[in-house]
Parts: structure tokens; sequence; C-alpha cells
């Protein structure tokens, strides 16, 4: 009679058993899937910020045709446009539904079109600016100056969005703003190897900052008037590419029509300039893909890594060298990079510390009030 008792509770607690054992593995299988996908991040974000520096600079110190850069940024934006609206066809499941969707977002939807312009138009500047500065400086330098759109980023945040920064990320942005100087002094000093002849340094840094600034107005502004707003980032970048179409014909025409002219749109194009021009459409998209699996600091390592990366090529095969106060400089660029991203655990409160037995006692009078009488059978 008791055997009889006893059996079905051995076989329900076997089957508990089974059950814990189960959601062990299938946890350890998640955990190992998000591991490899964050390791997945870190190489792709390395790789594509380490390249897209090392191959601008490339492009720029080649002997041969100079392409005229300004097309190129317009190119880079008509492979974004299609490879953007290739993704919202395939998360539309079909190209009927794609192509609706984007005429809705796009053309219906004119008011979200127009305010997307603004930053297209300011992220075509900014790409110019990077064409400029990649030509006068190598690329340790100039990967190193350009994170200063950390401190731009920073200073627009505070001024469009009144966002509040802590002490320890103005601390951060003045050690920025020092390791990118003691970098810039360090270029001017003989333990640094100058670049070709005809190289300018002070527009190559001037053009990085300008870049930077436009980086951080662009990026806040996007951040303003699109919060809470459920478009897909893809559809984000179908709109921001054909908004940046008929403005960077423009701006292409504007500045470079004697050469255009002259030589023709595509002077210059080989192999390698379309492998550039893929690199910056593609490479972008490919970073949105997986940086939902990158935590900050897992960015951070891979902005710092990609420093790190285009200095050692750099001086490996671009005949680039190197002195102690440069390595300080990139040193305290990479330790504020980490420094700004920083968050503290928050403390509990006071009320949070006495409010949890409360509602701890709360519940268990519940469930003492709730239950049923015992009823001796």
């Amino acid at each position: 009679m008791h055997t009889l008792k006893v059996a079905p509770l051995l076989g329900a607690t076997h089957l508990m058993t089974l059950h814990s054992s189960q959601k062990l593995r299938l946890s350890m299988a998640s955990k190992g899937k998000d591991n490899s996908m964050k390791l997945i991040s870190l190489v792709t974000l390395t790789i594509q910020n380490a390249a897209v520096a090392l191959s601008m600079r490339y492009s720029r110190t080649r002997t041969t045709d100079m392409f005229i850069a300004s097309t190129a940024v317009l190119m880079a934006e008509v492979v974004k446009c299609l490879a953007s609206v290739a993704l919202v066809i395939r998360t539309e499941s079909s190209v009927q539904a794609g192509i609706m969707a984007v005429h809705h977002h796009v053309w219906k939807n004119k008011v979200d079109t127009l305010k997307v312009s603004v930053p297209a138009f300011i992220y075509l500047i900014q790409n110019n600016l990077l064409y400029i500065s990649a030509s006068n400086l190598d690329a340790a330098t100039y990967q190193v100056t350009y994170q200063l759109k950390i401190l731009t980023t920073a200073m627009f945040a505070v001024m469009m969005m009144g966002r509040k920064l802590s002490p320890v990320q103005w601390f951060a942005l003045v050690l920025l703003v020092v390791g990118v100087a003691m970098v810039q002094l360090a270029g001017a000093s003989s333990g640094v190897t100058a670049g070709p002849e005809g190289q300018n340094k002070v527009l190559g840094v001037v053009a990085a900052i300008g870049a930077c600034c436009c980086s951080g107005f662009a990026g806040i502004y996007f951040e303003k008037i699109l919060k809470g707003s459920d478009i897909s980032i893809w559809m984000r970048n179908v709109q921001l590419s054909l908004a940046s179409l008929p403005l960077g014909l423009l701006t292409s025409l504007a500045y470079d029509w004697q050469a255009i002219r002259n030589k023709g749109f595509f002077f210059g194009y080989d192999s390698y300039v379309v492998y550039l021009v893929v690199l910056n459409a593609v490479g972008g998209l490919l970073v949105a893909m997986v940086v939902k699996y990158a935590d900050n600091i897992l960015k951070n390592f891979a902005t710092s890594l990609a420093i790190v990366l285009s200095m050692l090529v750099s001086i490996m095969f671009l005949g680039f060298s190197i002195n102690l106060q440069y390595i300080m400089g990139t040193g305290l660029v990479i330790a504020s990079i980490f420094l700004y991203s920083h968050q503290p655990p928050k403390q509990p409160t006071v009320s949070t510390i006495q409010e949890t037995p409360l509602l701890k006692n709360s519940e268990a009078a519940t469930r003492r009030n709730n239950r049923k009488p015992y009823t001796r059978k």
C-alpha cells in the first residue's frame, strides 16, 4: 500500500529531473551560441573598422590614376540602397511586399523621408571629408583622430537632447582630447615617418575633425527625430540612401564637375576601387547585422583592436614608424573609449531595500489567505 503511493512520487521526481537536465542542456547550448555570435561580432567589427581605414588610405596613395572621391561616395550609396532594398524584400518574404513597404515608407510617408534627408546630406559631407583625411593622414593617425567623434557626439547630445554626462565621462573626454593631441604632436617629431610628398597633414586633421562633427550631429539628429519609431533598420537605410542619391549627385557635380567632364565619371576605377565602394557600402550593413550581439565592452574592444591592427599593418606594409609619445597618445585614446562607456552598477536605494521585504511579506500573506483548508479523507 505504501509502495503504491511512493512509486508515482518517484516517477514524478524522475520526470522533473529529466526536465531540469533538458533545460540545462538547452541553456548551455544557447549560451554557447551567444558566445559564438559575440566572437563573430568582435572579429567582424574589428576587421571592418581596420579595413575601412587601411583601404581608404591605400587607395589614395597608389601610383595608379586617382579616382574622383565624390563619385566613389555616390556609388557607395547606390550599392547600399540596392543591398538595403534586398534586405527589406527578404524581411517581407516577397518582392511585391518589399516594394510595397518601400513605397509606403518612402513615398507615402514624405514628411519622415524629408526629415531623414538632413542626416543623409550630413553623412554625404562626412564621407567626402573622410576621403580628404585619408589622403593626408596615415591609416593609424586617421583612425585615432577619428575617435574624436565620441567628443562631438557627446557635445551634440548635451546641446540637442539635454543629456547629462557624469564626471567620469567628462574626464574620459578630456583624456580623449589629450590622447589625440599627443598623437598629432608625435607626428610632427622625427620619430614618426612623414607621409608622401603633397600630403597636407593640417588639411587631413581638419577634415577628420569636420567628419567627427558631421558624425556627431547627424547621429544625434537622427536619434532625436526617429526616437520611438518602429521602422526597421533596413528600411531606414533605404530612406537614407534614396535621400542621399540626388544630394550626392548634386554634390559630386558641384565640386568635381570639371574633373568629371574632362576625365569621365568612372575615371581611375579598377577592381580595387570597386572593392572599396562595396566595403564602404556593405560594411556598415554587415555591422548592423551583428551589432545586436555586441555590448559596449565588445564594441570598445573592437575599436581598440582595430586601432592597434591599423598601426601594425601600417608599420609592416606601409612604411610607417612610431615613437613612445605616439604609443602613449594611442593608449590614452583607447582608455578614454572604455572609460566613457563604463556604467557602474546601480546601488540599491533605501526605498528599494525597505520595499522588498514588505512585498515578500504581502505575497506570503496572500498565499496564506488563498490556501484551501485541508480536509482529511
